[in-house]
């Protein structure tokens, strides 16, 4: 018995004890493979939070999430909306947006902090770091480099689970706004995209592996909170 797929001839087990192993197989690989998720609800079911009820804290993370012609995209508009409503609100003083300047041509983090200075957060209060080149860059540098110990994380509701995570990995003591979205094929997208993120957040959870740059300590957020008293 065999199955050709793409040119290729599967052959599947003859007997009926080889056909259950490969069940057996198949089975124990899904759950495997859905460990990680697992463990992304399950250690951040207590930390999720909106805009009205999330805990005061000194800082507000927001990540990085592409731009359109060197404007936030809608997604990531909605992301320092939701700050913006935190800092006018009082539960935070300071927001550190962090993204991709890897090239001259591409600045999220100018392209967050314009934004954020126009929606009436003042530009003493928002802090940049370049180099958050992925979550767990993002969760390392807010901890190693600008000092962060504590905050509230940004980002959407697909997304905000696996950010809780890596940044309490990271040694941050993070809470989560996440923000709502209509459930479009960008939505989808980005739900099913989880599902294999969940797995490098796993292993960088485990062995903490080094941001792709990290670099000396930064005063930023230090500056920041003395400027607001």
């Amino acid at each position: 018995m065999g199955m050709k797929v793409r040119g290729f001839r599967l052959r599947l087990p003859r007997t009926r004890a080889g056909r259950r192993r490969l069940v057996q197989a198949v089975m124990a690989g899904c759950v495997l493979g859905l460990l990680p998720a697992t463990w992304l609800h399950v250690s951040t079911g207590d930390r999720l939070r909106t805009t009205a009820d999330a805990p005061h804290a000194e800082v507000a993370v927001v990540f990085g999430a592409g731009l359109w012609g060197g404007e936030p995209s809608p997604y990531l508009a909605h992301r320092l909306d939701a700050a913006a409503e935190l800092y006018r609100a009082g539960r935070v003083k300071v927001v550190l947006v962090t993204g991709d300047n890897s090239r001259e041509d591409y600045d999220e983090p100018d392209a967050m902090r314009t934004y954020l200075t126009r929606h009436g957060v003042p530009d003493a209060r928002v802090v940049s770091d370049y180099a958050g080149f992925d979550t767990w860059d993002s969760c390392v540098r807010a901890k190693k480099i600008f000092g962060v110990d504590r905050a509230v994380l940004v980002s959407q509701d697909f997304h905000i689970r696996r950010a809780i995570a890596l940044c309490r990995a990271a040694g941050v003591d993070a809470y989560g706004v996440g923000v709502p979205e209509w459930h479009n094929v960008t939505w989808y997208y980005g739900g099913a995209r989880e599902l294999f993120a969940a797995g490098k957040a796993a292993l960088d959870a485990v062995f903490e592996p080094d941001p792709r740059f990290l670099g000396p300590e930064e005063p930023g957020v230090e500056r920041a909170l003395a400027s607001a008293g």
